[in-house]
């Protein structure tokens, strides 16, 4: 039947409206209508039928049923999700994202909503499609809409079953990267999920062995939206909502945050090297990395709150006699979040005794970084007794909660919070003489939207959307001072917040709860910052074993350490693990071994190949970096034995190399070659090209 003959039966069969009680989540079916409108970038293909639902494929491989993949909730809870295809044109685009093709698509429900579909193909983004999406009342009353869904659709089932990537932050500290497993489901909303955890990466990926789908907005501001994903009977489900509502008047538009889906292979490296490029377009983006990022760090956190300058100062020859670079001084060193004062029982002199001490790490040799944790404001400072309007307030005129330190939020969106930290910035960089910043917090990665009327907000999501500003504030005062200085942001255990990338120089693992995390927050880095990210492993007393190295060292990451010397610590903030953190002489022999190879092949500083290996579904887990002419791989497992895969090998014959080891493990011909191997928890190997090719 012609698309004229479909339009022309639908509209004489009333079909043109469509209101249905709302979708549970394992309610969804497909329509199976025909398609009538197919679009493809040779790649991905998106077919539509006459009701507006659509159907994704890649190539030959369909991925999804034909689905309503776009609806709007109305306010009696109503759902309209058929819209009648009226018209479409194409056109051809150059924009900041270089060459494509935009088809225009319109549909109308009843003559009461209209539905606009603008669906832009990217010669850049082989398998991505930009979707901007816009509802407008062509009725005569106003229309109430509760919420919205876009770009939904479910991954159709797999025999090998189906992987997943959030970007949103949760309190319980999850895994970003997890197996969608039966009754599995996220609603990986954007804003907080808790009173002190929130914010993330808008984006979302769900893949099987043989392909996989993401769904992102690329909007400038962070959003209130979700990314939800859920374990469905007929896939895994996917797709962007949001719940803010919205009373449209008759002629009036809901314009959607600009979305994007891509079909990819492997895991969700590619769709989040694909979303930091076209970010990156829009001027949100990782700034120039200074070299001293890459240096390996000593913390002083193993000391704890309770430390003593002289425990610091005894620790200082030994961290960098075994390699370290820098040396964190971590909370403690003030008399409360809010106020930064000086705790004079550790500083005595002030300003005068805190320069002295920054003199003393570079005295030895290091770097000294100071922590900070920015927003927050402890009850009973002066701060808050001289400025309370600097609260971030909820609509009940309540404080937002920093969990940690039984501390309030202050509202990043009001300028009298942030020239008061760019104080701070100023007497820590600038007096003080420090060379970096640990800013450090899981409140750091997004606020809740502020109703403080001090701080005449044109919209409560303001302190939301310009969290981003006060720490691109922070680090320009900081670069203002110390082109090189090393500004790092530490949202324990959020997924980190992309548009607050480009506000920071460093960033570590955040707290991790494993090695997994270590190795699977990398990767993620390494695909949202750029191949060379300055990722750091965090304190390696956190990882599987309290000694895993190999996990930061594999991966990119620089190597960190909070150990203790010659002791433990008298007082320690966080449990000691068996064993303790002090350095003794076994632990010193391995430190020294896993700092010098580091410093030898410094793999942070070459480039990740986030695309040879999939961390979901490649057993045993691998990865692979390019760093001074070699290829360097990593294989993770509890314990293995048979062929790992070597990919990516340039042509030509390579030397096989156990990095940590030393001993050679033969020879291989690029650019994909196996090897034989048996090994527990990790096998490092360099690949190194042979002189005489025709060698073996």
């Amino acid at each position: 039947m012609s698309r004229r003959a479909t339009i022309a039966r639908l509209m004489g069969a009333g079909a043109m409206l469509s209101i249905t009680p709302p979708l549970r989540a394992a309610a969804r079916v497909a329509t199976g209508d025909a398609p009538i409108l197919r679009l493809s970038d040779g790649v991905l293909t998106i077919e539509f039928d006459s009701a507006l639902h659509s159907r994704l494929s890649r190539g030959a491989t369909a991925l999804t049923a034909m689905e309503p993949g776009e609806a709007i909730r109305l306010d009696d809870q109503g759902i309209v999700d058929r819209f009648l295809l009226i018209d479409q044109r194409r056109e051809a685009v150059s924009g900041p994202h270089g060459r494509g093709q935009v088809h225009h698509l319109r549909g109308t429900a009843g003559g009461n909503i209209e539905k606009r579909i603008a669906v832009t193909f990217l010669d850049l983004y082989p398998g991505l499609a930009l979707l901007d999406i816009a509802y407008r009342n062509t009725g005569t009353a106003p229309l109430a809409i509760a919420g919205w869904h876009a770009a939904t659709h479910d991954l159709l089932a797999h025999p090998g079953g189906a992987w997943s990537f959030s970007g949103a932050s949760y309190a319980d500290r999850r895994d970003w990267v997890q197996p969608v497993t039966p009754g599995f489901g996220q609603r990986n909303f954007m804003g907080m999920n808790a009173s002190d955890y929130g914010g993330g990466t808008p984006v979302a990926a769900v893949w099987r062995r043989d392909v996989g789908l993401a769904v992102g907005h690329i909007d400038i501001v962070p959003r209130l939206v979700s990314l939800p994903v859920s374990g469905q009977p007929s896939g895994t489900r996917i797709g962007i909502a949001g719940d803010e509502p919205a009373l449209l008047a008759p002629g009036a538009t809901l314009s959607l945050p600009p979305i994007f889906v891509m079909a990819h292979e492997g895991d969700h490296f590619r769709p989040l090297d694909a979303y930091r490029r076209i970010m990156a377009a829009h001027g949100i983006a990782a700034p120039a990395i200074p070299e001293t990022s890459y240096a390996p760090v000593w913390c002083a956190w193993g000391y704890g709150r309770q430390f003593t300058v002289d425990e610091i100062f005894t620790a200082l020859p030994k961290a960098r006699d075994i390699g370290l670079e820098w040396a964190v001084l971590d909370d403690g060193w003030q008399t409360s979040e809010g106020d930064w004062k000086l705790n004079r029982a550790k500083f005595p002199r002030g300003d005068a005794d805190m320069k002295a001490f920054a003199d003393r790490i570079k005295a030895a040799g290091m770097r000294p970084r100071l922590w900070l944790a920015p927003l927050a404001a402890d009850p009973g400072t002066d701060l808050l007794r001289d400025h309370s309007d600097m609260l971030l307030l909820d609509r009940n005129g309540a404080a937002q909660n920093v969990s940690f330190w039984d501390a309030f939020t202050l509202c990043p969106a009001y300028p009298p919070v942030v020239d008061y930290f760019r104080g701070q910035v100023r007497r820590i960089i600038g007096e003080w003489g420090y060379e970096g910043l640990k800013l450090d917090g899981q409140h750091l990665n997004g606020v809740a939207p502020c109703y403080n009327p001090a701080h005449n907000h044109a919209r409560p999501e303001e302190s939301y959307e310009k969290l981003q500003d006060f720490w691109k504030a922070l680090y320009d005062e900081a670069i203002a001072i110390n082109p090189n200085a090393v500004i790092e942001i530490c949202p324990c255990g959020d997924a980190f917040a992309f548009h607050n990338i480009p506000g920071m120089n460093h960033t570590p693992a955040s707290d991790p709860t494993s090695s997994w995390q270590i190795r699977s927050k990398g990767k993620t880095f390494k695909a949202m910052m750029g191949p060379s990210a300055p990722f750091a492993g965090d304190h390696v007393e956190l990882s599987d074993r309290h000694d895993d190295f190999a996990s930061h060292y594999g991966i990119g990451a620089i190597l960190s350490t909070k150990f203790t010397w010659p002791h433990d610590p008298a007082h320690s903030t966080d449990p000691l693990p068996p064993g303790g953190i002090a350095l003794t002489a076994q632990k010193e022999a391995l430190w020294r071994k896993w700092i010098a190879l580091y410093r030898a092949n410094m793999l942070p500083r070459g480039d990740y190949l986030g695309d040879l290996y999939d961390i979901g579904f490649d057993k045993p887990e691998g990865h692979a970096i390019r760093a001074g002419g070699k290829i360097h791989y990593a294989f993770y497992a509890d314990k293995w034995s048979g062929p790992v895969q070597l990919r990516g090998l340039p042509a030509g014959r390579h030397r096989l190399t156990d990095s940590f080891t030393g001993r050679p493990l033969g020879t291989v011909s690029g650019p994909a070659a196996a090897l034989q191997a048996s090994f527990e928890h990790f096998l490092l190997v360099e690949a190194a090209p042979l002189q005489d090719k025709t060698k073996a």
